[in-house]
């Protein structure tokens, strides 16, 4: 491809959720999620984030934080995390521990993505927390600075938890990134001094100017000194535009019956293209579409440039759901060809204690 089109400035990341597909299993969900990671790693892909849901039979990543652990030992280079971690459901001194173990045995390549969705329903979400007594969600901002205070070993004396240290103790810490699709999410990131990751495949609606008033009312912390901003976007890339277009038919249909409270797997190419849709459902599919970037080599890198330069980026993470696993993993494989995306100069990536992954 024309070399003269890549784009040096700009990293490119991987989130995963981990689809269950239809006549697949949950296992082979997670076994997809671990081989994807190590083709990201050898293609150069900056950094591989696990998404945390609960309650669905079409996503299997409820542990985001085990999977971190399982795919860095898979690895070597590429920096692994949570995208994120559901802060409302846990302790923070439990996730503060959590992380400061992932980063001890894996020193310098662990990211902490705190969200602030249910990532579940609302019943699911209840039965994750603590019951009668479960913090409502006005509390969110104490958590997120409980959970740096701890990650940091810098608890005030006069905090109700003065002298509680986050174990195991030491210099390294995990990269911390506030993931949001809304307003508030960038109000706290810029508030507490972190990175922010704003979920356009989830709301594309007033994006950018999201992204801008986090960078203007971002506040130095000794975590970061300067806003860094990267953008969660759904993309699919084939060889041709129809091809692009049919395997998405199985994400459209899946994200539709998402919106009316039906949680599937992914459904086959074969079954989204046989539904009888209605007038409304097809008018809700086109909406989905305006926040995805679908097509051909061409048509998407002109999409994802124009969103970075809406969005004043240099990094997007990379979210791709299909029915069929082949086309999901030649759909980054096209990307960092696309962009020039190189990986690790020593081809063997993966530890000789783990095997890779075939599916």
């Amino acid at each position: 491809m024309d070399s003269g089109l890549r784009s040096p400035t700009v990293a490119f990341s991987v989130l995963d959720q981990s689809p269950i597909r239809a006549g697949g299993t949950p296992a082979q969900a997670i076994a997809e999620t671990i081989a994807l990671a190590q083709a990201a790693e050898r293609l150069g892909y900056r950094r591989y984030w696990l998404a945390e849901h609960h309650s669905s039979e079409g996503l299997a990543g409820t542990a985001p934080e085990i999977l971190v652990t399982r795919i860095a030992a898979a690895t070597r280079t590429i920096r692994v995390g949570s995208g994120g971690v559901m802060l409302s459901h846990y302790a923070p001194l439990k996730v503060a521990e959590t992380f400061r173990t992932i980063e001890t045995l894996f020193p310098g390549r662990i990211d902490l993505g705190i969200g602030r969705a249910p990532g579940s329903d609302q019943r699911t979400a209840a039965a994750l927390q603590h019951g009668p007594g479960a913090l409502g969600i006005e509390h969110f901002p104490q958590q997120i600075a409980d959970m740096l205070a701890f990650l940091a070993d810098e608890v005030a004396p006069d905090h109700p938890f003065a002298g509680v240290h986050a174990m195991p103790r030491g210099a390294g810490l995990p990269e911390i990134w506030l993931l949001g699709s809304s307003d508030q999410s960038a109000v706290y990131a810029a508030h507490f001094g972190c990175a922010f990751s704003y979920a356009h495949f989830i709301n594309d609606r007033g994006g950018p100017e999201v992204m801008r008033a986090y960078r203007q009312f971002f506040r130095p912390s000794p975590r970061l000194a300067q806003p860094r901003g990267s953008i969660g976007v759904f993309v699919l890339c084939a060889d041709t535009e129809a091809e692009a277009v049919r395997h998405a038919a199985s994400r459209d249909l899946w994200r539709l019956r998402l919106d009316q409270g039906i949680l599937g797997p992914i459904p086959t190419v074969a079954e989204a293209q046989a539904h009888p849709y209605t007038d409304a459902e097809l008018r809700r599919i086109a909406f989905n579409r305006q926040r995805q970037v679908v097509g051909a080599p061409e048509q998407v890198r002109d999409g994802l440039l124009a969103l970075v330069n809406a969005y004043g980026v240099d990094e997007l993470v990379i979210v791709t759901v299909c029915h069929d696993f082949g086309a999901r993993r030649r759909s980054y494989e096209l990307l960092a060809e696309l962009f020039g995306l190189r990986g690790p100069t020593d081809a063997s990536t993966t530890p000789s204690a783990v095997h890779e992954v075939k599916v």
